[in-house]
């Protein structure tokens, strides 16, 4: 830094002098990105080292890349998306016509929700998530501009960066891969006050090259005195004792070198003496010196800039002093001549230590009183909630009912962008605000619904503490709805939930006693019936909420919201099919768009529809929750509709496409919070690798369970104990599978789910018994499970008890109930379940010497459990069919990688090269590698002929029969 009146941007005013293996360290990272990939380099040292310097000048020498500049702020670390709206705003500014025309489509309006000032611009993005959504047209318009040229992001002050930008920025970096993607980051050394796991996993040394910036030695001082001097030639001896003098740190050797300039000295060896020593407690002294030859009203404008930051415009400038703009125009003069400020534009400070030196005079009360009047001025002013909020954080509680609503609102905003924990940063402060009783219980709500979209511990406390003090009929119907969704995804031990649970109790009793609305009453029974069903472990007291719903047809939102969990209550009961969906058809009637104050009204209705097996209506009313939900941002609800479409992908019978979702969801840890359902993940990776015959990865997937996870999980630990079976069972442990099915069955008894279209266990523990010589007790289970299925009339549930009794009759018997449960199956979407039974009704002609009718029914389940990843099945049937005398292709061996079989898999299931790199996470370049190698391998021309040649090359590892696979009902929760 220099202390001259000539200054234009920071880092561009001082000479780059010896930092020669540095731009070679640039240039070397620059050639690793134009080869096709992704990659960070990090430039860190002390303040005042010429990082930006650095960067700028390699930039300026560099043509090649398009480069996009952030410069993070203290005061800006509370911004959401802060500094990728730096990076990106001024490049949707610019796009022409014909720009816009050949971004991929959805990409600007998705970005745009992130980008835009206001956040509140409507978008038409209809991507999975709404966040996700939000987040891939940012990655859209990233890796679009990378295509067209080698994308350079340059952020500086890394130290400050808002926690959602640098998110995205860890997710950009996995997502380019194989694309010319440079992220370079400035940081100081020391400023990260604590570990950070994402600033760690973005600087990672598998993807990243890091560059400390050292002082300069002799020769380079020497050089940078030439410059200053603008001689040919500098005394070597006074060089040497400017080096010593600052340690040959750069800013300290500017501010020397100009002062000796400005005092007449000449840089030869007479002069070496006058050489005084600098470092920052000299500059500090420098500034303050300038600071003292300066006006009151020249004073005055450096604390308004050092609290405000720098380029605010005069008028707010003017304000915060209380004088006029002239005089502020004035007082910028003054200070540009002492050499403080930049020239050109709004003011600005030439650097940091100046503001640092400025808020050093400033006794923590007078920067407290500063960012209060900051944020006053600024709110008058009409400036961003957000820039007024984070002076707000600064301040503490400030006086006048303004500031809460500013908090809120900019809240509000974090929420669109999404970015739930900058929203909870403002409401915190907004409670530490003068606040009314009912005011605070509305913060509170707030606070709930922000931390419910990420945490739902954090979030239940926030929302217990609103219903006690909130009064308001409308506001704790709200309540209600957000406390049943926090309690969905807590993963407390129960024993804390103890104060909860009694005030549920309270409010019941309260609701009950008090003749309040209808419409509030219905929400307490639809919560307490809620409650009884998902903790039976910790029932309310008193009587049971036992509700009709005779005369309920669904206009309100309590209605709907008893009928969505009575339909469930009955679907669990093994009631009849068409009761229970004409309870959902009742739910469903007017059913609004997601929101927490309606939980857990489409939960149910989405169970309950699941295990119907209507999964095209469930899809299609996923989509709806997803269009809901788009502009909310919620995390827990997002990872929940992910782990819905593993689940729905398993129970079409796609292994492949279950299985890759499912490693895809625990792969991306949340951001916060802890990721719901992950037991859900567990049971469909398990399940999935059974059916591939990767036994070792399944026992993998058990060992990596935390031994501390909640044992008291109603629904997923039941099926949880059944997929383990199954692993054991596969492992030649039917004993030990047969006791865990049973403690699944106990569970599911205690809870009072009988309806084997959620948890077929006594079809397995049958097998189990068969296989250990004990028919009575397996015949026993069967016919338990044939009566409830038939009671429940859901042609999945049939279809497989009716496979489990053929499996377990002999002769003509065998024969019609396998016959029966293929025709049963043949009419659902169960192809895994279909292709089982196809495979034991084929073995069973074969034995009856029907090798014409084996043949067909073997073929049949071949290409089933081909189209399904079913490889364990896929390598049975294949051996069954060879001894029956079908024409099977002879095994290629293993002839792909995991990769090319991954990929090959979803190509023969129809996805194209662009889905299949999103299922996988992984660019578009990296699969067209996989495909041409498969191609290869197998000898075909292209993707038309694959299915066959993966028909008849796969050999999957682990080809040994299961003595009982993995097969059933698998849902978001049981």
């Amino acid at each position: 830094m220099s202390f001259g009146p000539r200054h234009t941007e920071c880092g561009q005013d001082r000479p780059l002098v010896g930092r020669s293996s540095e731009l070679a360290s640039l240039e070397a990272v620059a050639a690793h990105v134009w080869s096709g990939r992704s990659y960070v380099v990090q430039i860190e040292g002390p303040a005042g080292m010429g990082k930006s310097a650095l960067l700028n000048s390699w930039c300026r020498r560099d043509q090649r890349f398009r480069v996009l500049w952030a410069r993070c702020r203290p005061l800006e670390r509370e911004f959401a998306f802060g500094a990728v709206r730096q990076l990106f705003k001024p490049v949707i500014e610019s796009l022409t016509e014909a720009d816009r025309a050949a971004l991929p489509e959805g990409t600007e309006a998705a970005a745009l929700r992130v980008l835009e000032d206001s956040a509140r611009t409507d978008t038409s993005a209809t991507g999975p998530h709404s966040m996700a959504t939000a987040l891939d047209g940012l990655d859209g318009l990233a890796l679009h501009l990378s295509d067209r040229q080698p994308l350079l992001l340059a952020i500086d002050n890394l130290q400050w960066i808002d926690t959602p930008s640098l998110r995205w920025l860890v997710r950009l970096v996995m997502r380019a891969d194989t694309r010319p993607v440079l992220v370079a980051v400035i940081n100081r050394t020391g400023e990260f006050r604590k570990p950070d796991p994402l600033f760690a996993e973005l600087v990672r040394p598998a993807h990243c090259h890091k560059i400390a910036l050292e002082p300069l030695d002799v020769p380079s001082v020497r050089q940078l005195a030439q410059q200053v001097w603008g001689v040919e030639e500098s005394d070597a001896s006074f060089s040497a004792a400017c080096h010593a003098a600052t340690g040959g740190h750069p800013l300290y050797l500017c501010a020397l070198l100009h002062h000796a300039q400005l005092a007449g000295v000449k840089p030869t060896a007479e002069f070496r003496d006058r050489i005084r020593t600098v470092t920052l407690s000299t500059l500090n002294r420098e500034v303050m010196h300038r600071l003292s030859q300066g006006s009151r009203e020249a004073v005055e404008l450096t604390h308004a800039l050092a609290v405000l930051g720098d380029r605010k415009p005069a008028q707010l400038l003017a304000a915060y002093c209380g004088s006029g703009e002239a005089v502020v125009r004035a007082a910028a003069a003054d200070l540009w001549s002492l050499g403080l400020l930049r020239s050109g534009g709004d003011p600005c400070f030439v650097h940091r230590v100046v503001r640092d030196t400025v808020l050093a005079t400033m006794s923590p009360e007078e920067r407290g009183q500063g960012h209060a009047r900051a944020a006053h001025v600024s709110h008058l002013a009409g400036r961003p909630d957000e820039e007024v909020a984070a002076h707000l954080l600064a301040a503490g509680p400030v006086e006048g009912a303004w500031a809460v609503p500013v908090l809120r609102r900019a809240a509000d905003e974090a929420l669109h962008r999404g970015a739930p924990e900058v929203a909870v940063t403002y409401l915190r402060s907004a409670l530490g605000q003068p606040l009314r009783a009912a005011e605070r219980g509305q913060v509170l709500l707030q606070l709930g619904v922000a931390a419910g979209h990420y945490d739902a511990d954090l979030a239940l406390s926030y929302v217990t503490s609103a219903l006690e003090v909130l009064t308001e009929k409308t506001a704790r119907r709200d309540a209600l709805g957000v406390l049943a969704y926090c309690l969905l995804f807590s993963q407390r031990p129960r024993g804390v939930l103890s104060s909860v649970d009694r005030l549920i109790a309270e409010l019941c009793g309260e609701t009950e006693n008090s003749g309040a609305d209808r419409e509030l009453v219905l929400r307490m029974q639809a919560l307490r019936s809620w409650m009884e069903y998902e903790r039976p472990a910790a029932r309310i007291s008193g009587p049971s909420a036992s509700v009709s719903v005779d005369g309920l047809v669904g206009r309100t939102p309590g209605e709907r919201q008893l009928l969505a969990i009575h339909a469930f209550h009955s679907l669990k009961a093994a009631l009849p099919a068409p009761y229970v969906a004409e309870l959902v058809d009742r739910a469903c009637v007017n059913l609004p768009v997601f929101s927490h104050d309606l939980f857990p009204l489409h939960y149910f209705v989405a169970q309950t529809l699941f295990y119907l097996d209507e999964l095209d209506r469930v899809e299609r009313f996923g989509r709806q929750l997803i269009q809901g939900a788009e502009d909310k941002g919620m995390e827990l609800l997002d990872s929940s509709l992910t782990v819905l479409q593993a689940a729905l992908a398993w129970q079409g019978g796609n292994v492949t496409q279950a299985l890759v979702t499912a490693q895809a969801a625990v792969g991306r840890s949340p951001a916060t919070g802890t990721r719901p359902y992950a037991t859900t993940l567990d049971i469909i990776r398990i399940n999935a690798f059974l059916e591939q015959g990767h036994l070792d990865a399944a026992e993998q997937v058990v060992l990596s369970r935390s031994p501390k996870e909640p044992q008291e999980a109603a629904w997923e630990r039941p099926l949880f104990l059944m997929s383990l079976a199954a692993l054991r069972t596969s492992q030649g442990d039917p004993r030990t599978g047969l006791a865990l099915l049973r403690e699944c069955g106990h569970h599911l008894d205690a809870a009072g789910t009988v309806s084997p279209a959620i948890c077929p266990w006594r079809s397995r523990a049958a097998a189990a018994h068969l296989a250990l010589g004990d028919g009575p007790a397996a015949h026993a289970l069967i016919e338990q499970e044939l009566d409830l299925a038939r009671q429940s009339r859901i042609p999945r549930a049939l279809g497989v008890a009716l496979h489990a009794a053929g499996r377990a009759a002999e002769g003509a018997r065998r024969l019609d109930l396998l016959n029966e449960a293929v025709s049963v199956l043949t009419a659902t979407p169960a192809r895994l379940e279909l292709a089982r039974t196809l495979c034991d009704l084929g073995v069973a002609l074969l034995r009856r010497g029907d090798k014409s009718g084996a043949r067909e029914a073997l073929q049949h389940g071949l290409e089933l459990a081909t189209a399904c990843g079913a490889g364990t099945l896929a390598t049975r049937l294949r051996s069954h069919l060879h001894e029956a005398g079908g024409r099977v292709a002879r095994p290629g061996g293993n002839l792909l990688t995991p990769g090319e079989e991954r990929v090959s898999t979803l190509a023969v299931q129809g996805y194209s090269n662009k889905q299949i790199a999103e299922l996988l996470v992984v660019s578009l370049r990296t699969v067209e590698t996989h495909l041409t190698g498969a191609y290869r391998k197998l000898g075909i021309a292209g993707r038309h002929h694959l299915a066959a040649a993966m028909a008849g090359a796969r050999t999957p590892p682990g080809t040994s029969e299961p003595a009982n696979p993995a097969h059933g009902h698998l849902g978001t929760r049981g």
